[in-house]
């Protein structure tokens, strides 16, 4: 959710003599004063002596030419600004559009304007000036950034208190994200925004909301219209407090049906009579009850959703218990047939209220676990979201405009459609920070519940087809070179717990772009590293790979692809065992894609990951150090432990002599 205002700054401005100073002392005093300083010093209001709970400066101006650049300097710190005019000078009132507010524009400032008319004492008996609509619109129609017109009179003092009241609102809930005063309808994104609120709240997805998700949602429209007090916001993304009475909910009804025949049907409330509900609150001047749905629904004042969360250095992050849980709700929710599966169609109802399914462009359903009708199943579509890994030192104040960049990889993309989900309350609480990766390789155990895996190997050697096979999908004899990069994730139990594991392949593209990308390795928690038993040239391609980029320090497998087929030597100093012997490490594992003889090698990368001394240190104490720093330190301890025989060995000659 965005950040509230804590602070608002108004600044009142006007030609001479039409009542500022009187304006600011009258509401400080409660009472008039005649006799008052040119420009009053600036005012603090504290939160609790105002309706919106915000501190409130207000600051005073001279339009004298000598105090010009303070005025503009003011004029440029200010969160909204205040023209006061005198109701009986029309001069006064016509520099507000040809003086002032160009002014005001001149100097590049786009805030929220409010026009202040002061001294309709001066009118006699009948204060109420029924042409004030004319006049005004006229200027709000040339000038947007106008929000509204307030009239007062300092001498009485009459509607003193809500000139500053709707400053305020001004800042707080703006018109111009939300409507055209121009076209006078709701702009495309406020749009978008209510409508996906809309079929959040639509619990049974039958198109409209009945009595009971009226009253579960609480519509802002119904409290105002009844002025029942905002009692707050809730849990399960209510707006407001108490149920309404069935009389209240008909005569809002009734109010839709007149204006908009299709906005009410008899399953209850639509799509289109929700939306206008909310312009007739917009138009009406109501702004604070669209956006208090708005921002309780996860949106800014720009209307994206706006989320922040802090992730340290070589941290990853993994959904929580009570993300897994959303997820798993938000499923059998929308699983219609009760086949434990998820069709295309019940898919895109899912994603109905975000910008689309996330995971197109990576290539789903191929990622992930499905059924025989290619239906992705409950395990898969909590697979596709338990990684969602990130690794900065930065703290994200996200803004999701666009969705360009919609990967499986990328905890933003997970945090913003828990908002575009409906998950209810603070959508970091669904996502859990783990500890840095280095100091969990220190002791030696990794509590994660989530594994990233890096599969490298050289062309042709199967890691395409070892990647789809942990995801179940069938050999295929056709050989695809892997252009972009490709990734799955699966379920893995292990001792008991369930892990997930995602498996990244790169594509010859991408491959030597990760293995130079510092950052992009300390998120890898295994390497695989894939080579074909029957090609000889095979191995020597993935030992060099390691060694040349010096990647002794993260745990690693082999994997030895193709054991169905002749096994031949492979050209390269050490044959496969005998190197991963030397380096400390498990020999090859040896699998068959094609005849599924697979050894357990998914589980042994999580447990890999799970436990790196396995792999760092299991026989070779220089397990990390350069090929050259490993042979230097050889031989000096070789020749530490000659000079300790030679030493040993003289003193014992000396004894016997």
């Amino acid at each position: 959710m965005s950040v509230p205002i804590q602070v608002v700054r108004v600044l009142l401005v006007g030609d001479p003599h039409v009542g500022k100073s009187t304006i600011i002392t009258s509401l400080i005093k409660e009472a008039f004063v005649a006799n008052i300083q040119h420009v009053v010093p600036e005012v603090t209001i504290p939160p609790e002596w105002t309706r919106e709970k915000v501190t409130t400066r207000i600051v005073d101006s001279s339009a004298r030419p000598e105090n010009k650049d303070q005025l503009e300097a003011e004029i440029r710190k200010a969160d909204v600004i205040c023209i006061v005019y005198a109701v009986n000078d029309t001069e006064s009132f016509n520099r507000v559009p040809e003086f002032w507010l160009p002014y005001i524009r001149k100097l590049g400032r786009n805030v929220p304007v409010v026009l202040v008319g002061n001294k309709i004492d001066l009118r006699g008996e009948d204060i109420t000036n029924e042409s004030l609509e004319a006049q005004i619109t006229p200027v709000m129609n040339e000038f947007k950034e106008v929000e509204t017109c307030v009239e007062c009179s300092a001498k009485q003092p009459l509607n003193v208190s809500e000139v500053f009241y709707f400053a305020q609102k001004a800042v707080l809930h703006p018109t111009a994200p939300l409507y055209d005063s121009r076209e006078h309808t709701l702009k495309t994104a406020c749009i978008d925004a209510l409508r996906r609120i809309f079929r959040l709240c639509d619990f049974d997805k039958d198109g409209a909301l009945d009595d009971e998700e009226i009253n579960e949602f609480q519509v802002c429209i119904v409290t105002d219209s009844f002025g029942r007090t905002n009692k707050g916001l809730n849990e399960k993304s209510k707006c407001f407090g108490s149920p309404l009475q069935r009389q209240e909910l008909e005569s809002v009804k009734q109010v839709v049906k007149e204006a908009e025949p299709n906005g009410v049907t008899e399953r209850g409330l639509t799509e289109i009579g929700f939306l206008y509900l909310h312009t007739l609150f917009i138009q009406r001047g109501r702004l604070e009850t669209t956006w208090t749905v708005l921002r309780q629904f996860g949106y800014g004042n720009d209307l994206s959703l706006r989320l922040r969360i802090h992730v340290p250095p070589e941290c990853s992050v993994e959904l929580s218990s009570d993300g897994y849980q959303f997820f798993t709700d938000l499923f059998q929710n929308f699983d219609q047939d009760k086949d434990g599966a998820l069709k295309n169609v019940e898919l895109d109802a899912l994603f109905s209220t975000s910008p689309g399914n996330p995971w197109i462009a990576s290539g789903f359903p191929e990622t992930t676990i499905t059924n025989e009708s290619n239906s992705v199943t409950l395990q898969g579509f909590l697979a596709q979201w338990r990684f969602v890994q990130k690794h900065t030192s930065r703290v994200l104040d996200i803004q999701y405009a666009s969705f360009s960049m919609t990967t499986l990889l990328d905890y933003k993309t997970t945090l913003a459609y828990l908002a575009y989900l409906g998950y209810n309350g603070d959508t970091t609480t669904a996502l859990k920070v783990t500890k840095p990766r280095k100091t969990d390789r220190k002791r030696g155990k990794i509590q994660r519940a989530v594994f990233s895996c890096y599969a490298f190997g050289a062309t042709g050697s199967g890691k395409t087809s070892l990647l789809k096979a942990f995801i179940n999908r069938p050999f295929s004899e056709t050989y695809l070179g892997t252009a972009k990069p490709y990734n799955v994730v699966n379920s893995i139990e292990i001792g008991g717990a369930e892990k997930y594991l995602v498996i990244q392949e790169f594509g010859c593209n991408y491959e030597t772009e990760i293995l130079q990308n510092k950052k992009k390795l300390e998120s890898c928690d295994v390497i695989c590293f894939v080579y074909d038993s029957s090609d000889g040239n095979s191995f020597a391609h993935v030992a060099n790979l390691r060694n040349r980029h010096d990647l002794g320090s993260i745990p690693c497998v082999f994997v030895a692809t193709k054991s169905d087929q002749d096994l031949v030597p492979q050209k390269y100093e050490l044959q496969p065992d005998a190197y991963c012997r030397q380096e400390g490490l498990s020999v090859p594992i040896s699998v068959s894609v094609k005849d599924n003889v697979m050894a357990d090698v998914f589980h042994r990368f999580v447990e890999v990951g799970m436990e790196p001394p396995i792999s760092l240190f299991s026989s070779n104490v220089l397990f990390g150090l350069p090929p050259r720093a490993k042979r230097y330190a050889t031989v000096t301890a070789v020749s530490a432990a000659v000079a300790v025989i030679a030493y040993f060995g003289y003193r014992l000659l000396v004894k016997h002599e």
